[in-house]
């Protein structure tokens, strides 16, 4: 390392465009402080999932290379433990590259790099003056940004399912199976188009609602496989140039042992980094989970609007006081940060839809936002997901208003038409909303019997299949 500085808080560093000042303190070099001063876009850096799949990819690329005697093995372990180092977060104030730089984040590969090495040199008490391991020779050996970074962006997003979305839509999907249960004996009125149809238990809406967010524990195992078969091993343009046969297999059941998820090296390298199919494919789902969630949480606000002006069938946990100026004022403060974070996921998908239009021949030059906005659109699931099971689901509690109002529902009518018949039945429905009374007492004025309409109108038997509701019936 050169022995001039260029004032007390910085050094000189040199790489093949010539000399560069970088801080003094730095682990990274001319390479990292290039990208530094060439990208003063936004000012955010790489999240810390993507900095730990990064170091966790060169922990397991020193490692295979020490096995194929690729590294010698003090090296290797230098690195190794360096690397670790990434992952667990102990060097991210080194990793200071804005996320809008190189299109193959090539600048944060080389950032990796030279961090890395610094690091492991000094493990080999050869300190930052010494440099005994190289940031390209040894720690990125058999490797280029190329695989790397797409890579790091998959098995990131992918460790981010595991650890934060599936959890979140597990506590909500047990939130929700669980008020099924317990207001299965509520019937209310259903609703169609926005009107009312005929009843349903509350339960049964639940139900659906539990059913929605088990599809979307699907969607999102759906897309962990799709991000779990990686390009790793590609290189520069998926030859593997450069790299022993044996390495990328080794590296990515390394990857698998370091992580417990089952990556597995893809079966198309040409394919996998010269687009975004899989992280496309993946957001996709993403995207589902979160207009299922909107739904969800809407009609959970809808029918908790009132308390007295409003549908008002469910009581909706009071978690702060709701206006400046309204006193006593309770809103929906939950669903509405839930509906909030799915307006950002679609704004997401769309981001990373269009970054394949990044693709040009043997790369994607767009990998950097597509990683964070993946990343984003996870995390805001995961916690948007467990917060709304939490805060709102769990306390959920019916009112009276919904059994109240099924004796005066209109489409009460319906269970008439097996009996009269269609028309006949619409004409009741008809009359009943123009006259103010109900159906049950039209029908008993058609010379139904109370015992007919207890067992016709049984607003249980209204939520189930079946057509014995008009079997001997009169009238």
């Amino acid at each position: 390392m050169p022995d001039s500085t260029a004032t007390s808080d910085t050094r000189v560093e040199r790489d093949s465009m010539g000399e560069v000042e970088v801080p003094a303190d730095a682990y990274y070099g001319a390479s990292t402080q290039r990208a530094v001063n060439n990208f003063p876009i936004s000012g955010q850096r790489f999240p810390r999932r993507f900095l730990r799949a990064l170091g966790l990819i060169k922990r397991a690329a020193a490692e295979v290379n020490a096995e194929l005697g690729l590294l010698e093995p003090k090296i290797a372990e230098a690195i190794a433990r360096a690397a670790q180092e990434v992952a667990d977060g102990a060097l991210d104030e080194q990793f200071p590259i804005d996320v809008y730089q190189t299109g193959s984040a090539t600048s944060t590969n080389t950032n990796a790099n030279e961090v890395i090495a610094v690091r492991a040199s000094e493990h080999l008490e050869g300190g930052r003056g010494n440099r005994l391991v190289h940031p390209n020779d040894h720690v990125n050996k058999c490797q280029s940004s190329n695989d790397v970074i797409p890579t790091a962006m998959q098995l990131a997003a992918a460790q981010a399912l595991a650890e934060e979305l599936l959890p979140g839509l597990q506590r909500l999907h047990r939130a929700l199976a669980a008020k099924a249960g317990e207001f299965m004996p509520i019937v209310k009125t259903g609703r169609t188009h926005l009107q009312d149809a005929t009843p349903i238990r509350l339960g049964q809406e639940f139900l659906g609602y539990a059913g929605q967010v088990e599809e979307s524990l699907r969607r999102a195992q759906a897309a962990q496989a799709e991000l779990l078969v990686v390009p790793l091993g590609g290189t520069a343009v998926g030859t593997g140039i450069n790299s022993h046969p044996d390495y990328a297999a080794r590296a990515c059941a390394r990857l698998a042992e370091l992580t417990g998820l089952p990556v597995r090296e893809t079966g198309n390298h040409f394919h996998a980094q010269a687009a975004l199919d899989a992280t496309i494919a993946a957001h996709g789902q993403l995207r589902t989970v979160a207009l299922s969630l909107w739904k969800v949480a809407s009609d959970v606000r809808l029918m908790g609007m009132g308390p007295r002006a409003g549908i008002a069938e469910l009581a909706l946990p009071e978690t702060q006081p709701g206006s400046s100026i309204m006193p006593g004022k309770v809103n929906p403060v939950i669903v509405e940060s839930l509906t909030m974070a799915v307006a950002r996921v679609l704004g997401n998908d769309a981001t990373v839809a269009f970054s394949q239009t990044g693709s040009f021949l043997e790369l994607n030059v767009m990998m950097p936002v597509a990683a964070v906005a993946i990343l984003e659109s996870v995390h805001l699931l995961g916690a948007s997901a467990e917060n709304f099971a939490a805060r709102c689901v769990e306390g959920l509690q019916a009112t009276e208003r919904g059994p109240a109002l099924v004796e005066q529902g209109l489409m009460l009518a319906t269970a008439f038409a097996p009996v009269i018949g269609y028309d006949e039945a619409a004409k009741m429905a008809k009359e009943a909303l123009k006259s103010g009374r109900t159906i049950r007492e039209l029908a008993r004025e058609r010379g139904f019997s109370d015992a007919d309409l207890d067992r016709i109108m049984d607003p249980a038997k209204l939520t189930e299949p079946g057509l014995e509701a008009g079997a001997g019936s009169g009238g």
